[in-house]
């Protein structure tokens, strides 16, 4: 597209002293006098081109110009910076190096680091951390994974996965991927992740536009409504799981939060998280499933 080669014109011309228009048209694959034809046009929108005849001479961007003044405001400059800085912090291969290049193009002084960016959990060894940021490169080159991923239901299972996305969602992050085996969607829980392995396969599949993480919940799901009381002791992790659209704070303190979970034995492993600070009013059927968990595990310490 022409848009595209007069940006890459302008880049390669802050790049070198001068360039001959035949080497911009075989940079670009194109005719010398298509190259003219797209100097005229930048010069008409303001970029200082100037062209000089004879040996050693070509075309070139008048001394002392900088993108900054003609192409990019300041707030978009500052965007850009802080985008390439999220890469490195992230340890994105070669992020470094464009930012540097990016913050002398624009004349900007680089802060003292600002941003981290860790996707493991506390106390993570070394090795996790590594595996992750392994596979945010998966995710961005198309490279195939392996792994081992343990599901809700306690169960393991051996996955290869296309990956398309990596999603921070509920203080958790995700990784949502093409199944070879289910040959569907599926969403995974990056801290169930298990013996990572990146192939050299490459894929070229994409994440339909219409996918949602978190499709609405419909009554005919048949999803049970709970509704549990929480002490509050304990407010400072309820605000921390649960929206403040599903708390309700009673006059003795209590919360009330009142949410859809499926009958699962994550469920109820979720809500022992919470210890003897949570009760389940409603279902009946959640109640005592819970009760008699309680039983077993006094019974180990009778």
């Amino acid at each position: 597209m022409q848009i595209d080669r007069l940006i890459q014109i302008i880049f390669l011309l802050l790049s070198h002293q001068s360039m001959t228009a035949k080497q911009l048209a075989e940079e670009f694959g194109v005719s010398t006098r298509t190259i003219y034809r797209d100097i005229n046009i930048l010069s008409i929108a303001g970029i200082p081109i100037t062209s000089q005849k004879g040996y050693g001479g070509g075309l070139s961007l008048l001394k002392g110009f900088s993108l900054d003044k003609s192409y990019f405001t300041k707030a978009e400059q500052g965007n850009i910076i802080r985008a390439l800085q999220i890469l490195k912090s992230s340890n994105y291969p070669d992020a470094e190096k464009t930012l540097n290049k990016a913050a002398g193009l624009f004349s900007h002084n680089l802060q003292s680091e600002w941003l981290e960016i860790d996707f493991s959990c506390w106390g993570s060894p070394e090795k996790e951390r590594s595996s992750i940021t392994a596979l945010e490169r998966a995710v961005i080159n198309k490279y195939v994974i392996t792994f081992t991923y343990l599901h809700s239901e306690l169960t393991v299972a051996e996955q290869v996965v296309e990956p398309l996305k990596l999603v921070f969602k509920s203080h958790a992050w995700y990784l949502i991927g093409y199944s070879r085996y289910k040959q569907d969607i599926r969403t995974y829980k990056m801290s169930r992740i298990r013996n990572l392995q990146i192939t050299n396969e490459l894929f070229d599949r994409e994440l339909p536009k219409d996918f949602s993480l978190t499709p609405a919940y419909k009554e005919t799901y048949n999803i049970p409504v709970f509704k549990l009381h929480f002490s509050e002791k304990i407010a400072y992790k309820v605000y921390d799981e649960f929206q403040e659209q599903y708390i309700k704070k009673l006059e003795d303190g209590t919360l009330e939060v009142t949410f859809r979970y499926q009958l699962s034995e994550w469920t109820f492993l979720y809500l022992l998280s919470f210890g003897e600070y949570v009760e389940i009013l409603e279902p009946i059927e959640a109640r005592e499933i819970l009760k008699e968990k309680a039983r077993k595990i006094l019974s180990r310490y009778e």
